[in-house]
């Protein structure tokens, strides 16, 4: 069977609706995601902090861990790739990484911030950040005030399916992190980033709602609250393309129809997953392996 005639169906969900969990000592309290994940002690939200300088550190060596992490996944290619996180005390400029460092030597105090307008302000000025990466984040961070992360790597799997050009299915509950208009696709492609109006453009595509951004023949981009929170969702993102091509190449091959979860329950999904603790916490079991591989060197 060609690839074009791969067929979907979309089967609702034949149990009873899915309620949201309530607490069991007041019954007309819905439950957080995470408090309803956690069975037992619940665990703690977002850590907060009692300086500027604390918060940065504890940013910086996140972000650094988050490099690594990327690196162990298979994420690197040539100088392409960059985090950029807000920084906590000036959010008018953001940390971003080295041009031209591996991923998996990556430290916190590597990291180089820059302002709105692309003037090196702060930290490790011994090598240049991304000029593409630049443009893309800046523009990012000044249409999302929300957005304090953001990511853009060239994985394997994010680069073939950006291919189609299309967004991705809720063929699993994983995917379902990029239900509705947390998931947007940038249709246009005119080579590296190196102008202000495509940097726009990429931001616009993203829109109010997006986490994650499939980028036309170009690779895949999240967001989030936290970088712990965009750097799971671009490990989800491209782990769920690699699902993707995997379910397409086996409908094509056998002729079974794929089944799509449909909008009710994919909705549940997402409310019960995707909201900025719960993201935060599915990165830490990669973060804590890293700092374990590591010795915690990055945080340095």
């Amino acid at each position: 069977m060609a690839p074009s005639a791969v067929t979907t169906e979309v089967i609702p969900a034949t149990q009873a609706k899915q309620l949201i969990p309530k607490s069991k000592d007041d019954p007309s309290k819905e439950l957080s995601p995470l408090e309803a994940i956690s069975q037992g002690v619940t665990l703690p939200g977002i850590p907060s902090f009692s300086s500027y300088e604390k918060h940065r550190a504890w940013i910086l060596s996140h972000m650094a861990g988050a490099f690594r992490v990327f690196a162990r996944k298979g994420f690197t290619e040539g100088m392409s790739g960059h985090i950029s996180v807000r920084d906590p005390e000036h959010p008018h400029t953001f940390w971003t990484n080295p041009l031209a460092k591996h991923f998996a030597t990556l430290k916190a105090s590597d990291m180089v911030l820059v302002d709105y307008d692309g003037k090196v302000v702060g930290g490790n000025t011994t090598r240049p950040a991304n000029g593409a990466g630049f443009l893309i984040h800046s523009a990012l961070h000044k249409a999302r005030p929300d957005v304090h992360a953001a990511c853009h790597m060239h994985g394997k799997a994010g680069k073939a399916w950006s291919a189609f050009g299309k967004k991705l299915e809720m063929i699993n509950q994983d995917v379902c992190y990029f239900y509705g208009d947390a998931q947007a696709v940038y249709e246009e492609f005119g080579g590296v980033v190196f102008s202000e109006a495509e940097g726009k453009r990429l931001a616009a595509a993203l829109g109010e709602k997006g986490k994650g951004m499939i980028l036309r023949n170009h690779g895949l981009l999240t967001v989030g609250t936290t970088v712990d929170e965009a750097a799971y969702l671009y490990t989800l993102m491209e782990r769920s393309c690699e699902i993707q091509l995997m379910t397409d190449a086996a409908a094509a091959l056998s002729g079974n129809k794929k089944i799509l979860i449909d909008d009710e329950a994919a909705e549940y999904t997402f409310k019960m997953g995707s909201d900025a603790e719960t993201l935060y916490w599915e990165f830490q079991p990669d973060l804590e392996y890293e700092y374990e591989m590591s010795n915690g060197v990055f945080e340095n």
